[in-house]
């Protein structure tokens, strides 16, 4: 879509960490918006002379359930645009907030107030990213349409449901599948379900080093290490795929909601799980819980008479740079306390890094296909300061998901799925590199037949248990 969208509010931005610092000058830099003003509210401001230099106000302030209305009824008016890059502050609070006064809003993920990952008054269940979307559905229930608040759209969650929709089609392409389609486009479920995918992994594996050595008692990420704290810790969730013959010993099933996903009783971090991507081929990834494993199980879904005929399995399989592995293996060692010192990766990472983040499709007639970004961190260098290949992909997302926001402003609460995913890589694709798709004969069964589970002439290539090693 072309043309001018005469937008002239005010932006807000909550959280001045790495990627509020990354997709700042790129925002100032776009045609199809006029930034009147930008204000940033975070209660730690570090680093911030380029921003100040640029006219953008900064409060040093943290959000709280006490003073988070005080704070924006002086810094929004209708019409004006809330971005929530921040951890330890509500989604549901801002996003009602936003409704009530005719603000367009983002965030990269549904977070809790502070401490709501571990409120020992909440059942892990009710802890989930499964649990904080359900509430943020019953929010979308309960309101009218309103205000567009374009929930949880960053990389992933975000892009990667857009680079699943592409996917998807190009999958179809090669395998010269009819693309089913209703009214309301293209019934992307049973698309899914005719050329047999069941098992969709958001692949993706950071390869950046950096050129200083990660010491003891430091958690070194290139992206926001408190970002990854909470997630890591928190349970491992997925869906399970209508294909799938076992259950897990550890699983669990949710007592409210739609039920489309498992969580096992463990931190994300400790679960591990083969998975591929082009940047090294085969690897190991972290069973990290994320808003899109629970989403996409939502969108594919195939019902017939009101039960479920198809669903693939889907989770997150995430090869985390190796400074932010050797940190989470030394996080689970301390039992699982934080270390006391922190570091998120930019200026100091070599040359010559990617991040391959994309969707990895498994079990149709080509066995898989990853779609994807393929960004280096030289790449991410050219397009804007303060940039990682990782941050960069996260920025893409944002930035799309603003613009279409602006674009489409009376759409109420939506999340990647209702968004045209043709109009977001569109605005997306400047900043992701090279967006392709490759198809591999790679199976998780691919290693000596006595370290497999099950005798091999008997064993199902696509069962969960085929993936996953602890």
């Amino acid at each position: 879509m072309d043309g001018q969208f005469h937008f002239t509010g005010n932006f807000v931005f909550v959280g001045f960490g790495s990627i509020t610092k990354a997709v700042l000058p790129l925002l100032l830099e776009q045609h199809e918006i006029n930034v009147n003003s930008v204000v940033v509210v975070a209660p730690v401001l570090e680093d911030s002379q380029w921003f100040e230099a640029q006219g953008i106000t900064l409060v040093r302030c943290g959000l709280n359930p006490e003073n988070f209305r005080q704070i924006l009824d002086r810094l929004l008016a209708a019409g004006d645009f809330l971005v929530n890059l921040s951890v330890n502050v509500s989604s549901i609070d801002l996003v009602s907030y936003c409704v009530a006064a005719g603000v367009l809003y983002l965030d990269t993920c549904v977070e809790p107030w502070e401490g709501g990952y571990e409120n020992p008054s909440l059942s892990l269940s009710e802890r989930t990213n499964y649990a904080m979307r359900y509430q943020m559905l019953r929010l979308r229930e309960l309101l009218d349409r309103g205000p567009t608040a374009v929930i949880a759209h960053g990389a992933n969650p975000g892009l990667i449901s857009h680079f699943l929709k592409e996917a998807l089609i190009c999958l179809a392409q090669e395998l010269k599948t009819p693309v089913p389609k209703t009214r309301a486009g293209v019934d992307w479920g049973v698309l899914a379900m005719e050329m047999d995918v069941k098992v969709i992994h958001v692949a993706e594996r950071d390869t950046q080093c950096s050129r200083r050595i990660k010491r003891p008692d430091e958690f070194v990420n290139t992206w926001s290490v408190d970002g990854f704290l909470s997630e890591g810790r928190q349970a491992a969730e997925l869906s399970l795929g209508t294909h799938e013959k076992t259950w897990p010993v550890d699983a669990k099933c949710h007592l409210f909601g739609s039920g489309n996903a498992i969580y096992l009783d463990r931190p994300g971090a400790s679960v591990q799980v083969k998975t591929w991507t082009p940047e090294g081929g085969a690897c190991l990834g972290l069973l990290i819980t994320h808003h899109e494993t629970v989403s996409t199980a939502d969108f594919l879904t195939v019902k017939r008479s009101g039960k479920v005929i198809y669903r693939p399995t889907v989770h997150y399989a995430y090869h985390p740079c190796d400074d932010a592995l050797l940190s989470i293996n030394e996080l689970i060692g301390q039992g699982w306390r934080p270390q006391a010192k922190q570091r998120i990766m930019c200026a100091e990472i070599a040359r010559g890094g990617v991040d391959a983040l994309g969707v990895l499709l498994m079990g149709h007639a080509k066995n898989a296909y990853w779609y994807g970004s393929l960004l280096t961190v030289d790449q991410a260098r050219t397009v804007a300061p303060f940039n990682t290949a990782t941050s960069l992909q996260v920025v893409a997302g944002v930035l799309a998901g603003i613009i279409w926001a602006v674009r489409h402003p009376d759409r109420g609460i939506v999340e990647a799925e209702q968004m045209d995913h043709e109009e977001v890589l569109q605005l997306a694709r400047p900043y992701l590199g090279m967006l392709t798709g490759i198809q591999t004969d790679w199976r998780p069964t691919d290693c000596p037949t006595h370290l497999l589970r099950g005798e091999p002439e008997a064993i199902d290539q696509w069962q969960f248990e085929q993936f996953r090693i602890a």
